[in-house]
This record gives structure tokens, C-alpha cells and sequence, in this order.
């Protein structure tokens, strides 16, 4: 007898709705019902509450935006939410509420229930009032510390996903090929490898949390002609291949990113986001993307009205789509009724929205959006009143908690790079002494934040609003790591004006003083509201205004100086970079960043910070990088020396270190083979330190110019005094690959050096290598890593 088999009840949800179904089928079933309306409705976000009153916060902002009809727009649905906390200053709890109620309006006004997805800026941190503000980026490249990254990475996640956000704008991969560009302290340095393992770094921590990262600016951005923002990008298909894109491949492969941002810029004539074979047939085709590509703001509608590829925005959404843009950041311009039209008139395939929708869906459905509990209550207000008037539960969600803090001045302390050390530090908390603290960065509060942080991205357009967080000054910082000090204090002069006469002021305190302490560096902004930031680019790599007059000056009074920089780019110093007591470096280290600095200065914190970007000898020296080939440096037949004042990795401690015993197991290996060797590194000194043992590759010949070096690998090692570590470094001869004539990826037989080195400056141990057999062709599954790991020494192996 042949037992029968009770049939599955039917699911009483829609299928798209079934938990139980996979998720290709869930997807198949909504679009299967949706209209072209309610599909196209799933491509864009809104922007409520952005208007034309009050300073930009993306470029051109003014002339993209227009009303948006919500109650029209609803009944079909809606992609995303731009910036529902980055917007306009809002209590944290206050914003969270009202996201819930319009998340509940959407669900509601759509046949299928479908929330929009909110996204926000986190390059510096979350970007709302009351928000922690972390270092930015260029400090996360100061550290050379991925795992303290995708901590502060996680905890940024946490306080967005807390209160209902699911997206965040970050991390920015665009490599440093010009100091002058605005955006540098947005990024993670001038060298692809630091950027790469950073930015991971990040993504993992930001996704761990549940928050969709994106990847930016997608590709070439920081290669703009003369560092300005959004012009022109010249560089052939080798930079491109070797120095832009590896750190976009290495977070793809690695990271387990889910979105990326098309770059706004044109290269060689072809705007990224109109460029199928970068936006597919790399990141999709080639790597394995399977995300969502969003627009950088406005961006589709940039090829219309600033490239002039596309006729109409209706031209404009249709290449966009094409290329693979899936998503219109931040509001509805070019994919509402542009896309509708031209689908219509069938000037657009229907497959190309149908494409860009399932992997919009697909994303929600990843998110829990699709999910029969979905709850528009965040965690954040689990248990409150949420029908209240928002006002009763304003102060009740902390987004700057003590643990926040604390992980923020960790960043920032090991941020901190030391570029020159007389002795005169580090400075004893106890003695007595008068210290002049000069300069227009010494009681500034906002002197630490980047042009992304909340306080100066949106705060500043509302001047009658609190800060949100506190932010103490670099007095401030001073007068509590020295109580025993008489501190006097003077601007000097502004940060970028011409006035000269604090100047003399500042000069009679510095030689009535012990010490000088020059507090020196940007004010952060957008659009040329700054120094440094988006569109504040600057033309040479001079301090801003007289800051260099002010600084010579205090030099001149025979006191030591101290020049200390709060800043979002490195500057030539001009006489102090050899006169100076000491210099301190600091890339906006975010709100404890005083502190970290005092913290470094008073010897609690021993430095350990080293350059992600070269600091610069001549202010003229524009463009430059580490990562340059012979002609590329300095030479008798050009008057410009590139040469830096600190190289790239450069960075002082309070303590010494020697490395000895260099071992090479083996001196020879096939093209697809490793080199193995092995080093000592012992701190010599009187004080725990940590060491940055920087690997560098040297190609001295290849069958096309290769930089003279380029980092490989980087290992820290926190040593006690007279503590030594054995390290063991697996090289595999993929990293010594690059772009060939003909636009593959080769690595060929040859010599070559493995330079183990403190700074691109300071090569310690060099081994000498060869590969043998035949050039070999690696793909996109390359290694992309040397291995550092404790090589046990002979009496305890």
C-alpha cells in the first residue's frame, strides 16, 4: 500500500511575502505583478525637507532640486529616502520617530507594502546631530590599523541600523593622486594597498551591523586634471587598472559590499555613469558584483546639463541604465516621468528596468523589508510610545555614548602622526612652564571635523543650533594635560584671510614663553566655504592665508615651536619643516581629537600614527606621489623637486626600534609561486612603542614603467621595551603583477627587491629575488596579500 503525502497548506501571503521561498522566486513573483509605474518607482529616492534656502551640501544642488508631490508619488511606491537625519539638525529620537511614521505612510500607500530604503552619510561617522564624530578617513589611513577600523566601522552601524537606517554613503576608495583636490581628507591615502585594506576593513564593520555600505566614488574621481573637484580625468588605462581600481576589486572580493557609487567625473570623455563596460563588465561581469549601483547625487542628470552626452534627461536615465545605474540618488529627476517616457515610446528596453529592479528588491528583501513582520520600529525605540507627540521622547536616544567616545579617541590617538622630534617631546605633564598656544586653530572647537561631519555639512547652515556633541578645544586639551603650565593664548591670524596684524601680538606672547605651540591647519567646508573639503580646492599646497608669515614669525623668536596641524590635507611648511621642535600632524581627528593630540605631546599616548599621504618639501610640487616612476622624481633637467619632506609611512615614536636578521628562504620562485623570509624587529628603547613594518616591492625592469616602489603588505607589532618579534612574510609573486601593453594583468620573470622598510624613505632590510618560467596572465581571483605571522625562533620551535 503506498502511503500518500498530505499536500503543503497554502501560504495565506503573497508569495513574494512567503519567508519560505527562496529569494529569486520572491522577486520573480513581485515584479511579475508590478506595474511600469510602480517598477520605475522602485529606482529613485526623495529628499524631504532639502531646499533651495541656505548653502549646498552637493554640487548644484539648487538647480536639480523641484517639489516633490508625495501623495502623488506614494501610490507607486518609493525606492529610497535621502538623508532623513542629515538634512536639517533633528533630535536623534525625534528623527527616528518620524521616519517610522513616513516609513508607515509608504508601506501603506503601495498595493505591496514596499518601505523605501533610507540612506545617509557616514565618512566621519553618522552623519546626524548628535552623532559621534570619528576622525575622517585620512586619519583611518594614519593608523594603518584595519581591525580598530571595522570596530569603529561596526559602531557606526549599530547607531544608524538603531535608528532605522539602512544604507550609508561610505567608505571612499578614491586614491590620493593630487594633494591640492579638496576631497583629500575623504579619502584613505595616496598608496591603492592602504586604501584597499581600509576601506575592507570598513565595509565589513559597517555591514556587520546590518547597514548596506557603498562603495565611492566609482572610478577615477581623485584623478581630476589640476585636483579640482568634478573636472576632466586624463589617465590612461594602466593607472586606471593599477593604482584607481584595486581597492574597489579588493572590497568587492572581500568585504561582502552591497552597493556602489558611480563617480561623477568623465575619463577620457566617457562619464562613469554612462559606462557600461566599467559599471557591468568589470564590477558585475568581471568581479562578481551583485549589489545595487547608485548615482552620486544628481549625477544622471550631470550627463545632460555638465557632459553633454544626453539630449534630455530622458537620454540621460537610458544611458544610465544601460551602463548599469540601478538607483537615482538623491531625489527623482531623470528616473520619474524621463524613464517613463522613453520606455513608453520604447526608446528604452522594459528588460533594463525590469534588471535594475530585481536587484533593488532583491536588496530589500535581503534587508527584511519583504518580510510578513516587518516593523518599521527601530531598535532604538522598541517599547516607546510611538503614536506620542515626538517632543516627550526628545533626549532619549544617545548617539555619542561613553563607548562611542572612547572608540573615537582611539582612533584619533593612533591617528596622530609625529614627523620631527628634536627631544623637545614628549613634554612632562608636571613641570611648570609658560606654553603660547598661537594660531588660528587654538580655540576653535570645530578645528577637528571634516566637511562631512554633521556640525559642519549641515550644522553650520544653522548657527542658532547647538553643536550636539562637545568638542573641546586644543586649549581645552592643554589646560588638563598640563595643570602645572601657564597657558597664553593668541589666533595670530585667521585661518585663510590676508590679516597680518594679530601677528604681532602672538610674537610678543611666543617670546615671553617657554614653548610655542602653533596650532595650524583648515577649516573645513564645502563648496569653497573652506580650506579644505568638496569644491574647496586649493591652488597650491601653501598653508591657507598668512599662516605661513604667522609661523615663520614665531620661529624667528628663537622660542621652540611646536607646529601642530589640524588639517584635511598635508602642506608644505616651508623653513619649519627643518626648524621646528617638533611637528604633529593631525588629519581632523574627529571630537576627541584635542585630546589625542595633548595626549601625544604630554608622552601618555606614544605616537604611532604614519603618513598616508607624503607631506609635501615645495608648495609647487603639485601633482606628486610616493608612487612614481623615475621621471617621475626628482632629476637635473626639471627646476620642480618633487621630493617630499616626509615620505609616505613616515612617523616618529618616543621610542627606538632595530630590525635585524633578515632570512630569505627562498630567493627564487616560478611566477605563480611565493617568496618566504623572515626579520627581527626589538624595540631598543625605554618605552613601549609600536613599530610599522611596511613592505615595498621594486621592479627594476618590466616591459612597461612601473613606479620605482609601491607598497605590497604592512604589519604593525606593539612591543615593550627590550621585546623583539620574530615575523615570517609569505610573498606570492602575484603581487608583483601589473597592467601590460596590452591592458592584461601579467607577472613576469625577473629581479626584483622586497623592501622592508619604515617609510617609503626609510628602507631597512632588502631582500633580493627573482621569478622564473614563463610570464604568467592572473585573473580577478589573484592574491592580493603577503601573510605576516610569529616565525618561532630556534629555541622554541
Amino acid at each position: 500500500m503506498t502511503a500518500t503525502v498530505a499536500p503543503e497548506p497554502q501560504s495565506p501571503l503573497p508569495a513574494w511575502n512567503d519567508p519560505r521561498l527562496g529569494t529569486e522566486a520572491r522577486v520573480d513573483a513581485l515584479l511579475g505583478e508590478m506595474t511600469l509605474r510602480e517598477k520605475i518607482a522602485q529606482l529613485f529616492g526623495v529628499w524631504v525637507g532639502a531646499s533651495d534656502e541656505g548653502a549646498e551640501v552637493a554640487p548644484h544642488q539648487h538647480d536639480m532640486e523641484e517639489t516633490v508631490d508625495l501623495d502623488a508619488l506614494l501610490p507607486d511606491g518609493l525606492g529610497q529616502l535621502t538623508r532623513p537625519f542629515g538634512t536639517v539638525p533633528v533630535d536623534p529620537a525625534v528623527g527616528a520617530l518620524s521616519l517610522l511614521r513616513t516609513q508607515r505612510r509608504i508601506a501603506a500607500a503601495n498595493r505591496f507594502g514596499i518601505p523605501a530604503v533610507a540612506h545617509e552619510e557616514c565618512l566621519a561617522g553618522f552623519a546626524a546631530w548628535g552623532a559621534t564624530a570619528y576622525p575622517v578617513p585620512l586619519s583611518w589611513g594614519a593608523t594603518f590599523h584595519p581591525a580598530l577600523i571595522r570596530e569603529m566601522a561596526a559602531a557606526i552601524g549599530r547607531d544608524m541600523r538603531a535608528v532605522g537606517v539602512h544604507q550609508g554613503l561610505a567608505p571612499v576608495l578614491d586614491v590620493v593622486r593630487d594633494a591640492r583636490w579638496g576631497r583629500v581628507e575623504e579619502t584613505i591615502g595616496e598608496d591603492p594597498y592602504l586604501v584597499g585594506t581600509l576601506a575592507t576593513a570598513y565595509v565589513q564593520g559597517l555591514e556587520s551591523a546590518g547597514v548596506v555600505a557603498t562603495l565611492k566614488h566609482f572610478a577615477g574621481y581623485s584623478a581630476s586634471r589640476a585636483g579640482r573637484n568634478l573636472a576632466p580625468v586624463g589617465m590612461g588605462r594602466r593607472e586606471l587598472a593599477d593604482v584607481i581600481l584595486p581597492p574597489f576589486e579588493m572590497a568587492v572580493r572581500e568585504s561582502g559590499v552591497r552597493s556602489v557609487m558611480h563617480a561623477y567625473t568623465d575619463t577620457d570623455g566617457i562619464p562613469s555613469a554612462a559606462d557600461a563596460e566599467l559599471l557591468t563588465g568589470l564590477l558585475r561581469d568581471t568581479w562578481g558584483f551583485t549589489g545595487t549601483v547608485v548615482a552620486d547625487y544628481f549625477g544622471i542628470a550631470f550627463l545632460k546639463t555638465l557632459h553633454g552626452v544626453a539630449g534630455t534627461f530622458g537620454e540621460a536615465a537610458a544611458a544610465a541604465l544601460a551602463a548599469g545605474v540601478d538607483v537615482e540618488l538623491p531625489t527623482v529627476k531623470t528616473f520619474g516621468a524621463p524613464l517613463l517616457d522613453a520606455v513608453r515610446k520604447g526608446e528604452v528596453p522594459q528588460d533594463l528596468v525590469d534588471r535594475a529592479v530585481r536587484r533593488v528588491l532583491t536588496q530589500k528583501l535581503e534587508l527584511g523589508l519583504l518580510d510578513p513582520d516587518w516593523s518599521p520600529v527601530p531598535a532604538a525605540l522598541e517599547g516607546a510610545d510611538t503614536t506620542a507627540d515626538p517632543e516627550t521622547l526628545r533626549g532619549t536616544i544617545d548617539l555619542d555614548a561613553a563607548a562611542n567616545r572612547a572608540l573615537a579617541a582611539r582612533v584619533a590617538e593612533q591617528a596622530v602622526v609625529l614627523l620631527r622630534n628634536d627631544g623637545t617631546l614628549p613634554l612632562d605633564p608636571a613641570a611648570p612652564r609658560r606654553i603660547a598656544l598661537i594660531g588660528p586653530n587654538a580655540d576653535n572647537p570645530t578645528a577637528v571635523l571634516g566637511c562631512y561631519s554633521f556640525p559642519v555639512h549641515v550644522g553650520g547652515q544653522h548657527p542658532d543650533v547647538p553643536l550636539g556633541i562637545d568638542l573641546p578645544t586644543l586649549r581645552d586639551a592643554l589646560l588638563t594635560a598640563f595643570p602645572a603650565a601657564d597657558l597664553v593664548t593668541a589666533p595670530g591670524c585667521g585661518v585663510d584671510d590676508p590679516d597680518t596684524s594679530g601677528i604681532a601680538e602672538a610674537v610678543a606672547l611666543a617670546r615671553g614663553a617657554d614653548l610655542v605651540i602653533a596650532a595650524l591647519g583648515d577649516r573645513a567646508g564645502l563648496f569653497g566655504r573652506g580650506t579644505s573639503g568638496e569644491g574647496c580646492d586649493a591652488e597650491s599646497l601653501a598653508l591657507p592665508g598668512v599662516q605661513q608669515t604667522l609661523l615663520d614669525a614665531l620661529l624667528d623668536t628663537g622660542t621652540p615651536v611646536v607646529t601642530t596641524l589640524l588639517s584635511g590635507r598635508p602642506y608644505a611648511l616651508g623653513r619649519a619643516t627643518a626648524e621646528s621642535a617638533a611637528i604633529l600632524q593631525a588629519f581632523f581627528p574627529g571630537e576627541a581629537g584635542t585630546a589625542a593630540v595633548a595626549s601625544v605631546l604630554s608622552g601618555r599616548t606614544n605616537p604611532s600614527g604614519r603618513l598616508p599621504v607624503s607631506v609635501p618639501r615645495h608648495r609647487g610640487a603639485q601633482p606628486s606621489t610616493y608612487l612614481a616612476a623615475r621621471l617621475g622624481q626628482s632629476s637635473e633637467v626639471s627646476s620642480i623637486d618633487p621630493t617630499p619632506a616626509f615620505g609616505f609611512g613616515h612617523g616618529l615614536t618616543y621610542t627606538t626600534f632595530a630590525w635585524t636578521d633578515l632570512a630569505v628562504d627562498n630567493d627564487t620562485a616560478p611566477t605563480d609561486g611565493a617568496f618566504t623570509l623572515a626579520l627581527t624587529v626589538r624595540n631598543t628603547g625605554e618605552r613601549p612603542g609600536t613599530e610599522l613594518v611596511q613592505l615595498y616591492l621594486h621592479d627594476p625592469v618590466a616591459s612597461v614603467v612601473q613606479p620605482v616602489q609601491r607598497l605590497i603588505g604592512y604589519h604593525r607589532l606593539e612591543l615593550a621595551p627590550g621585546e623583539s618579534s620574530r615575523l615570517q612574510v609569505t610573498v606570492p609573486a602575484d603581487l608583483a603583477s601589473f597592467t601590460g601593453r596590452d591592458g592584461t594583468r601579467r607577472v613576469e620573470p625577473g629581479a626584483l627587491e622586497l623592501r622592508l622598510s619604515a617609510s617609503s624613505t626609510d628602507p631597512r632590510l632588502t631582500a633580493a629575488v627573482t621569478l622564473t618560467g614563463p610570464v604568467r596572465a592572473p585573473d580577478h581571483t589573484r592574491h592580493l596579500h603577503a601573510a605576516f605571522a610569529p616565525r618561532p625562533t630556534e629555541a622554541t620551535a
